[in-house]
């Protein structure tokens, strides 16, 4: 009986910690100041790894996009190939509500993404439908990206199911053609 309620307290805690998340506004006071009209405007590349939970590097890849933006209203096409051959396209249609808060759509995003910005980060969160052995299953996308310069940014994020990270995306990216 013991030995089951341990369980069950480490189980939860498990699950409580894993949900657990810091708010991006303890970022307020860093720069450069993070605003996603400016930096995904124009063109940029990006290069990444995904890790499965263990860690280990399952793929590899390279991003063009292509920003732009009519007042607080944006959209941001993405075009990935990835180290096994494949590719995809997505386009986010992005809207800005004030200075920290915006929301994305795309299409193989369920609902809407809700996202923050504040000093030099960034919060975005979602479900994503990805294609997985010739089937499609959401997963819950929690992206942090930190803008180290006015032209390079840091994105990790982490994929999650059933509340467990299945995955861990990590992206580099860098405004060209400036």
């Amino acid at each position: 009986m013991k030995k089951n309620l341990l369980i069950i307290n480490i189980l939860f805690a498990m699950l409580c910690f894993s949900c657990s998340s810091h708010s991006p506004q303890i970022y307020s006071l860093n720069s450069p100041k993070m605003d996603i009209r400016n930096y995904f405007r124009g063109n940029l590349e990006a290069f990444g790894i995904l890790q499965d939970r263990s860690g280990k590097v399952i793929k590899t890849f390279t991003v063009k996009m292509k920003g732009s933006w009519q007042g607080n209203d944006g959209k941001l096409e993405e075009d990935f190939v990835f180290s096994d051959g494949k590719t995809d396209h997505r386009v986010w249609e992005l809207k800005v509500a004030d200075d920290h808060n915006f929301i994305g759509k795309a299409g193989d995003v369920v609902g809407e993404a809700r996202g923050e910005q504040y000093g030099n980060a960034m919060r975005m969160n979602y479900v994503l439908t990805i294609p997985v052995d010739n089937r499609k299953i959401n997963v819950k996308i929690n992206d942090w990206m930190y803008l180290i310069d006015n032209d390079s940014l840091v994105n990790v994020s982490e994929l999650r199911k059933f509340g467990f990270k299945v995955a861990t995306l990590t992206i580099g990216f860098k405004k060209i053609g400036i």
